[in-house]
């Protein structure tokens, strides 16, 4: 079906090949998940697949691509419409129209389907998707993962054969998430749908996958595989995984339950060591927090997105906004930083409302990266942009940068920030705000498109500045992370808090919100391979029997 004959590609004014002889086949009907580091090129081998590389990013491909028979040389992107389904890491950036159901039928619109048929296959992604109860709703009022559904429904509706993915359960809560990918299975099984996903959240993905392509960059050639084989010596893994590479396990589990039939001797093992879960959440000395909300209302219109939450947030401590796409997460973030007015109640912030302060005086106090990071970058070159974070937050000549090369290291800085891949443009955006240390720092779904390298140098990060008297929230769907880095986990449904508390006590009870580390070793509270691995070295060192 997608076959890629000696394939590499060079970017316009690129020292060297971001896809190296690419030489492999993916057949009819197979689940292919692409993986790699952020930056590596992923993106750009998905691309390719339908000739949006290099038709429109330029540079030099050399090799042949070939889709359904038809090389991608001769036939322009449009012609493969009827084949080719593209979904990419911004799905709000290919939203043609205003509403959710006209946006599904917008490309059948385009290739000239008939209204009848129109109609049924809407129906049909509605239902499969689970987005019959937004059909009505315009575009601007959805969450990202809603956004991210629809993306995927409007290209489903032209019935391709392909059907292309890039990052598309990155936006998304893990229940639907599982939604999301129980119907690209579907699709795959039932109607012999080939399916291509980048994804760097592996945890969810890698179970569903019949084939494995990891992207290293740096011009090496890509590696082909099946996926136990290819993740057994792979540097990206998920937990699962390298809780099996840890624990000596044969054959390597990709997922929760092959992991639980190979644990009971591990459980066992650990049981004298488990981790205490404590009532008592752990905060610093200070007794006012930095941030405090009380019975705060906000909504949309006639769409009401927080009733009456109670909140505060401490320094020295990290709090994590989880809950369902739509659940009010982003929203609560937005007032903690002034830019929406409460409906009712009140929102205080170093003891001061931020919708009453000037922008200046905003930023002194509070930094927050959206969803969309993109809005925070403004000039045409990395180093002109953390040269400007430099300046506007009194820093250190170099300081951002010196941020930046920690989290994603080796970013060109005569790179335009659009030209970055999905995590490296968030990186910089994160090092941007996170270089400046705000007393109290505000994320929103602060992983997406990070690599589990730069997601752990994230967790360092920010460990740091809560080490400093920072108070750090972050709203995100990356149970993992939540895992490893926060204090204390606040868990929104239909705008009301259903839970606040200790993350171990939260995630642990919570079979959508618990890490895979904790669903594998349950009833024991362990959360992250990190926690196992410290716990077996303590066994070793004491002289415990295997």
């Amino acid at each position: 079906m997608i076959r890629f004959d000696h394939v590499s590609f060079t970017y316009p004014d690129a020292t060297r090949p971001t896809l190296f002889d690419l030489d492999f086949e993916i057949p009819e009907g197979e689940l292919c998940l692409v993986i790699g580091s952020t930056g590596t090129g992923k993106s750009t081998l998905l691309r390719a697949i339908n000739g949006l590389v290099p038709r429109f990013s330029g540079g030099l491909l050399t090799g042949r691509v070939t889709v359904d028979g038809r090389s991608t040389e001769s036939v322009p992107p449009r012609e493969l419409a009827d084949v080719v389904g593209f979904v990419g890491q911004d799905p709000a950036a290919g939203f043609i129209t205003d509403m959710v159901e006209d946006e599904l039928a917008h490309v059948m619109e385009n290739l000239g389907v008939a209204p009848d048929v129109m109609r049924r296959r809407v129906e049909d992604v509605l239902d499969l998707l689970g987005l019959h109860e937004l059909r009505n709703r315009p575009l601007a009022t959805l969450s990202g993962g809603q956004q991210q559904r629809v993306a995927i429904g409007a290209v489903l509706t032209a019935g391709p054969r392909i059907l292309v993915l890039d990052e598309p359960t990155s936006a998304l809560d893990p229940a639907a998430a599982e939604e999301v990918l129980a119907a690209l299975t579907r699709l795959v099984h039932d109607l012999g749908i080939t399916v291509v996903v980048a994804e760097h959240r592996l945890e969810r993905v890698v179970q569903y996958a019949d084939r494995v392509v990891i992207v290293p960059g740096a011009g090496e050639r890509v590696i082909v595989g099946l996926p136990a084989e290819v993740l057994a010596d792979s540097p990206v893994a998920p937990p699962v995984v390298e809780l099996g590479r840890l624990a000596g396990w044969s054959p390597l589990p990709l997922s929760v339950r092959d992991a639980r039939r190979s644990a009971p001797m591990l459980r066992e093992r650990l049981a004298p060591l488990a981790p205490h879960v404590s009532d008592q959440l752990v905060r610093s000395s200070s007794t006012e927090p930095i941030a405090r909300t009380t019975d705060l209302h906000a909504g949309y219109g006639p769409v009401t997105a927080l009733r009456g939450i109670d909140m505060a947030v401490h320094a020295g401590e990290v709090v994590a906004i989880m809950g369902r796409n739509g659940a009010g997460k982003s929203t609560l973030l937005a007032h903690l930083v002034g830019l929406r007015e409460p409906l009712r109640g009140e929102v205080l912030v170093q003891g001061r409302q931020p919708h009453r302060l000037s922008a200046r005086d905003v930023v002194r106090s509070t930094g927050l990266v959206p969803q969309d990071s993109g809005v925070l970058l403004y000039h045409d070159t990395v180093a002109a942009e953390c040269a400007a974070a430099d300046r506007d937050a009194d820093l250190a000549p170099g300081a951002t940068q010196t941020v930046l090369d920690r989290l994603v290291p080796g970013i060109d800085q005569r790179a335009h920030p659009r030209d970055l891949s999905e995590g490296q443009r968030l990186s910089l955006a994160l090092a941007i705000v996170l270089g400046a240390e705000p007393p109290l720092v505000l994320l929103d779904e602060p992983t997406r498109g990070l690599d589990y390298a730069a997601k752990q140098r994230l967790i360092a990060i920010l460990r740091d500045l809560a080490a400093a008297g920072h108070a750090v929230v972050l709203a995100t769907h990356d149970v993992e992370v939540v895992a490893a880095v926060a204090d204390r986990a606040i868990v929104l449904a239909d705008g009301e808090v259903v839970a606040d508390g200790p993350a171990r006590n939260v995630v642990v009870h919570s079979p959508v919100f618990a890490p895979q580390v904790a669903k594998v070793l349950a009833p024991e509270p362990w959360l992250t391979v990190a926690e196992v691995s410290r716990a077996l070295d303590l066994l070793a060192g004491s002289g415990a029997s295997a």
